[in-house]
């Protein structure tokens, strides 16, 4: 049995959360109140983006698609206005990248020199540890950015992004049908039921 599946879960899920931590806490909102629906997407993602990444080969796709999850999670669950979860999901994923790319270079030299699977979870494991480290600080103190929220909705946003996410789902299961990966299509169909749900329920509170 290869434990391949399981690190890569493991891991991936840690590495992810930090992202999210990172959101949330430099966009100053309350990560401990959507922690359990974001550890859900996020174990759905990271498996489908071990999916994309082992059975297409497409490892490129992944961190795109990891974007407009975010990007979706944000406005639906969390009910941040779409263009600040826009902003907040490319700044923060921005951000992250930034420290994974700063902490490469100061253990391994480089990219290339990351070699083996093992070093891979290492620096995932690192980079956690930084924005957690960080940003947690940053949060205690105060630090971060704050909107006035009403002010950056617009009246058809919930329709908007109903089909935004519609249309997403849809996209990405015909390109994953016609690669014959059902069980991908699957996890993105779950995850827009997810989403959609929250979705229209903040339609029905804010009505």
């Amino acid at each position: 049995m290869s434990w391949e599946p399981v690190g890569f879960m493991f891991f991936s899920t840690i590495e992810t959360l930090a992202l999210y931590y990172l959101i949330m806490s430099l966009y100053r909102f309350k990560w401990r109140w959507y922690i359990w629906q974001a550890l859900f997407v996020i174990l759905l993602n990271n498996l489908q983006s071990y999916l994309l990444r082992n059975e297409l080969g497409m490892s490129n796709v992944a961190p795109l698609v990891l974007i407009l999850i975010f990007i979706f999670f944000f406005a639906a669950v969390v009910r941040m206005p779409l263009i600040l979860s826009i902003i907040a999901t490319i700044s923060g994923f921005a951000i992250f990248a930034g420290i994974q790319t700063l902490l490469t270079l100061l253990m391994f030299g480089s990219i290339s020199n990351i070699g083996s699977t093992a070093n891979g979870y290492f620096l995932q494991v690192a980079t956690a540890a930084a924005v957690f480290g960080i940003f947690g600080l940053l949060y205690r103190k105060g630090k971060g950015f704050t909107f006035d929220l009403d002010k950056l909705r617009f009246k058809i946003e919930d329709i908007l992004l109903s089909l935004l996410i519609f249309g997403f789902v849809i996209g990405i299961s015909v390109l994953l049908y016609y690669n014959d990966i059902l069980l991908n299509a699957l996890i993105f169909l779950v995850m827009t039921v997810f989403l959609l749900y929250y979705s229209t329920r903040r339609e029905r509170e804010d009505a």
